[in-house]
C-alpha cells in the first residue's frame, strides 16, 4: 500500500512541475446594449481572444448575426472600461464587409508595428513592444473591447467588453489532487 501511495504522490508531483504556457484567454458577448451610446440593434455575437506572450501573438475568433446594417469594419479598441469609448488599437484585418452575419478568425503578430493603428502605436511609445505591452495590460485590466461597425451604425452597432477567462492552472489542480490524496490516506489510517 505504501508503495502505491509513493507512486501516486510522484505522479501528482509531476503535475506541478510542467512547463506553463504564457497564454491568457479573453471573452465577450457582443450586443447593441453594450455600445456607447447604446444602439437599438438586435444583433449579437461572441468573441474569444487568446494572447500568447511568448509567441507575441493574438488569436481572435469572432461570430456575429442579426445586424441591422451591413458591416464596414471591426476593431479592438483600447484603453477604457465599459461604458466609455476608446480609440482603435488594432483593426481586424480581413474582416468581411457588406454582411449582416458571419464568422472571423485571425492570428496577429504583435511584434509587427503594422498591426496597430498609428495613433495607438504612437501613444504607446512608438514601438511594437511597447504597444503589445499596453494592449496586454489593457486586456488584463478589462480596458479593451471589440466593436463591429455597420452602415446603419458607423460608430459601432454591437460591442463586447473583453474580460479574462479564468482557467485553473495545473498547479492548482495538483494541489486539489494532493489534498484529496491526503484525505484518502487519513481515512485509510482510521480503519
Amino acid at each position: 500500500m505504501k508503495r502505491q501511495l509513493l507512486v501516486l504522490l510522484a505522479l501528482v508531483s509531476l503535475l506541478t512541475t510542467g512547463a506553463q504556457a504564457a497564454t491568457t484567454s479573453f471573452f465577450s458577448g457582443l450586443s447593441g446594449a453594450a455600445e456607447v451610446p447604446p444602439s437599438a440593434s438586435a444583433g449579437t455575437g461572441t468573441v474569444s481572444i487568446e494572447y500568447d506572450h511568448d509567441a507575441n501573438t493574438l488569436a481572435v475568433a469572432l461570430d456575429f448575426a442579426g445586424l441591422t446594417g451591413v458591416t464596414t469594419a471591426a476593431h479592438i479598441h483600447c484603453c477604457s472600461g465599459p461604458g466609455v469609448n476608446a480609440a482603435v488599437a488594432l483593426a481586424l484585418t480581413g474582416f468581411s464587409t457588406g454582411v449582416s452575419a458571419g464568422t472571423y478568425s485571425s492570428i496577429f503578430d504583435l511584434s509587427d508595428p503594422a498591426v496597430y493603428s498609428s495613433s495607438f502605436l504612437s501613444a504607446a511609445g512608438g514601438t511594437a513592444g511597447a504597444a503589445e505591452t499596453a494592449l496586454a495590460t489593457a486586456l488584463a485590466g478589462g480596458l479593451a473591447y471589440v466593436n463591429i461597425h455597420t452602415t446603419v451604425s458607423p460608430g459601432g452597432e454591437i460591442r463586447g467588453d473583453l474580460a479574462s477567462m479564468r482557467v485553473p492552472e495545473p498547479g492548482a489542480i495538483a494541489l486539489i489532487a494532493i489534498g484529496m490524496l491526503a484525505m484518502a490516506v487519513a481515512r485509510h489510517r482510521r480503519r
